[in-house]
């Protein structure tokens, strides 16, 4: 079976839906906060499911906002609310106070790989002031102490992110890890439209097919919270989309009704064979990302930093 090359749970599930084959031992869950957003938990229960899904067993909470790549501000600020009542479900913020390293996953220099360093930006670090001057330095009931690096990427450091981020923790020994990181999606709909959140860690450059080391409760000895939106599509899944586009235009078409019906018989896998060989060697390997990221990066970094601020430092 031809898989999908997507960072979501939620399009990777939605793939065994349009085939009409159920997948045991994974849990679909949808909520509507309301008309505008929509929340849709995959939770993928046991290793045969994991495998089948090929990701690691946890839980995938997936927050679609089609207006997101708006600047609404008041919206934006629905959705961060959003992401903080998540977060709160996935780790114990109201309960103790924690430790919490934040990771901007990506390259800064590459605007859609730049959405874990300008989150990092945005954050509210606490942590050294805390240890300075003590506990009830901001007056809150609880102090969590929160602190950010953005390791860069191999190419910048000569580094594994897995190497620098394990000499943080040695030295700061926090309770959780939040990891940041663009993602790619299926669909060009769900570029900078979609927040991803999970409890089983994250691969850095796994959406570009660029696999690092895993950053995860196994690789860390702590539980890792993954945030990602996804900001590329694979080129062969937008072709993709235009040929079946253009099957259907050519089945109404009477002239052209003979080829389209040919077309339209091949299978999914077989038509992204075709492609992938009409595109190769130029157009194979390329990504495609919307033209004004620059500012949905820009925006969408506050967005996520609000969420994760407003989870741990309530209004």
């Amino acid at each position: 079976m031809y898989q999908v090359r997507t960072d979501l749970a939620l399009e990777a599930r939605e793939k065994f839906e349009n085939d009409n084959v159920e997948v045991k031992g994974v849990q679909v869950k949808e909520e509507h906060p309301n008309k505008n957003i929509k929340i849709t938990k995959v939770i993928i229960e046991t290793e045969n499911g994991a495998k089948i899904m090929g990701k690691p067993r946890g839980n995938y909470i997936t927050l679609e906002a089609p207006d997101m790549a708006d600047s609404d501000e008041d919206y934006h600020r629905e959705i961060s609310n959003q992401l903080a009542k998540i977060l709160k479900e996935l780790m114990p913020i109201d309960k103790k106070e924690l430790s919490v390293l934040v990771v901007g996953l990506g390259n800064r220099e590459v605007t859609p790989d730049a959405l874990g360093p300008r989150v990092a930006d945005n954050m509210m670090i606490t942590r050294h002031i805390i240890r300075k001057f003590g506990k009830y330095a901001f007056g809150l009931k609880r102090n969590h102490q929160i602190s950010s690096i953005v390791p860069g990427v191999m190419a910048q450091t000569g580094m594994e992110t897995l190497e620098i981020i394990k000499g943080v923790l040695d030295e700061t020994s926090p309770d959780y890890i939040i990891a940041i990181d663009a993602l790619a999606a299926r669909s060009a709909k769900r570029l900078s439209r979609t927040i991803q959140i999970t409890d089983t860690g994250i691969s850095p450059g796994s959406g570009v097919g660029n696999h690092r080391h895993a950053l995860n409760q196994e690789s860390m000895g702590i539980p890792v919270i993954a945030i990602g939106i996804p900001t590329v599509v694979d080129a062969v899944t937008i072709v993709s989309d235009t040929m079946n586009n253009l099957v259907s235009a050519m089945e109404e078409t009477r002239r052209l009704e003979d080829l389209g019906k040919s077309i339209s018989q091949l299978e999914e896998a077989e038509k992204h064979e075709l492609i992938r060989e009409l595109l190769a060697p130029n157009l194979n390997a390329m990504f495609v990302t919307p033209k004004d990221i620059d500012e949905s990066v820009k925006r969408l970094s506050y967005t996520i930093s609000e969420g994760i601020n407003m989870a741990f430092f309530p209004v």
